[in-house]
């Protein structure tokens, strides 16, 4: 009698791809040269993680995974840790309005800001000489700092017209033309401390501003292309 042959039991779906040697193995997963292997965070035996990240057992790398110990936002933190160590007085003036005025622009600026105060200084305080003068210093400060870059030179020279065009109100000469020049003239000799002060204030602002644009322009130089 002719005896079928019988094949042998089949386990698992035909066509199944064979196990990696890693798994018939049983062993980990290979790590590629050059690369140190550290222990998975998961704790998942066979699934080492390198320097660049995890690695799969046929060896690649998974994409889109961040090493360990590398948080997110890094430079957002320090920046936020920066701006709160940042002094008050430096936080107000950032957010003062910074526009840009021609040379023109900031002498006519701060000649008509100088007349306004020369008039409410005759109207609120009697014609004061201090409370001129202290007027005078932040008008200074905003005009060497609101001046654009080119013409930072003309912030110092602008100022003391300012200065003498806001003693007009304040000047109470008789006599005409000529009592008010002799008026002006008593008036910066006694106020030359408060005009030296803004000008200096303004000179100072303006060097300052200077040597920046120069270092910038400087490292600008210095970056490679």
């Amino acid at each position: 009698m002719e005896q079928h042959r019988t094949r042998p039991p089949h386990h698992g779906p035909r066509g199944s791809a064979p196990l990696p040697p890693q798994g018939r193995r049983g062993g980990a997963a290979p790590v590629r040269s050059g690369t140190a292997a550290r222990p998975s965070p998961s704790g998942i035996p066979g699934r080492p993680e390198t320097a660049d990240g995890p690695v799969r057992p046929d060896g690649r790398r998974v994409t889109g995974a961040r090493p360990s110990g590398r948080g997110n936002g890094g430079p957002q933190r320090r920046l936020a840790a920066a701006r709160r160590n940042t002094p008050p007085v430096v936080r107000a003036v950032r957010r003062l309005p910074g526009p840009r005025l021609t040379g023109l622009g900031g002498g006519m600026f701060c000649g008509a800001v100088m007349f306004v105060l020369g008039c409410l200084d005759q109207l609120l305080f009697g014609s004061s000489p201090t409370a001129y003068g202290v007027l005078f210093l932040p008008v200074c400060a905003l005009t060497a700092l609101w001046v654009r870059g080119g013409d930072l030179v003309i912030a110092p020279v602008v100022v003391p017209i300012a200065f003498t065009v806001g003693l007009l109100p304040l000047a109470n000469g008789n006599g005409g033309l000529g009592g008010l020049l002799v008026a002006l003239i008593t008036g910066l000799a006694t106020q030359a401390g408060w005009l030296y002060g803004g000008t200096l204030v303004a000179g100072v602002i303006a060097t300052v501003r200077r040597l920046r644009m120069m270092r910038r322009r400087v490292a600008q130089r210095r970056r490679p292309a």
